[in-house]
């Protein structure tokens, strides 16, 4: 699935349109380069799930909770290096629990991940081009 966004708004409501399809358990991996719109399109799904708060960049947090109708776990994993970085994180309890994890910089977790939904966001110089697919990973460690 291919959408293309003119601005902010645009992407952040095609992130709610895509968040109300989501169902707990689901795993959202965000790509992109900085600025390209990852923050921007969590906040539409925040909006889908009646999260409570809008979301924030978790970069300094690594991961930001959203209490809402399904909560949704936001990560941040650009500064994490190693598979033991994330289980320091107790990534697990996020990634097999009640809720949505959403995943900006998701590379160093794809080992762990059976199945998920990719989210490439690229800005072409006009507008965002967000591509969607699902992925599964028949050599996930889990």
């Amino acid at each position: 699935m291919n959408y293309i966004a003119s601005n902010a708004e645009e992407t952040k409501a095609f992130g709610e349109e895509f968040g109300k399809t989501l169902k707990n358990g689901d795993i959202v991996c965000l790509t992109g380069d900085l600025g390209a719109g990852k923050t921007t399109f969590t906040k539409g799904i925040a909006k889908a799930l009646e999260c409570i708060f809008e979301p924030v960049s978790p970069t300094f947090n690594i991961v930001n909770e959203y209490p809402g109708r399904i909560p949704v776990y936001h990560f941040d994993l650009y500064r994490l290096k190693t598979l033991e970085d994330l289980y320091s994180i107790d990534i697990d309890s996020y990634l097999f629990s009640n809720g949505i994890c959403v995943i900006e910089w998701p590379e160093i977790a794809y080992p762990l991940l059976e199945k998920y939904k990719l989210v490439n966001i690229k800005y072409d110089g006009e507008g965002r081009v967000i591509e969607i697919s699902e992925v599964e990973n028949e050599n996930s460690c889990n």
